[in-house]
């Protein structure tokens, strides 16, 4: 039951507090998703090069394991 009226009310702060710092976090948002999708681009190529460097590390595994044709 604590938890629930707790909760209820942090709920209301926060409402209370982003209806009167409305622009406060606007500007925040507006610094904080540039930098969050820089480094999401930044990890999504990270992780792209690393799998193209795997699928060429397999295939040229499976050209050396193939046996050969008579």
């Amino acid at each position: 039951m604590k938890t629930l009226i707790g909760g209820a009310i942090a709920a209301v702060l926060g409402l209370i507090g982003i209806a009167v710092w409305f622009d406060a976090l606007l500007q925040l948002l507006a610094g904080t998703v540039p930098a969050l999708l820089l480094l999401g681009g930044a990890l999504a190529l990270y992780l792209g090069f690393d799998e193209l460097k795997e699928s060429w590390k397999n295939d040229e595994g499976v050209e050396e394991e193939k046996p050969a044709e008579e």
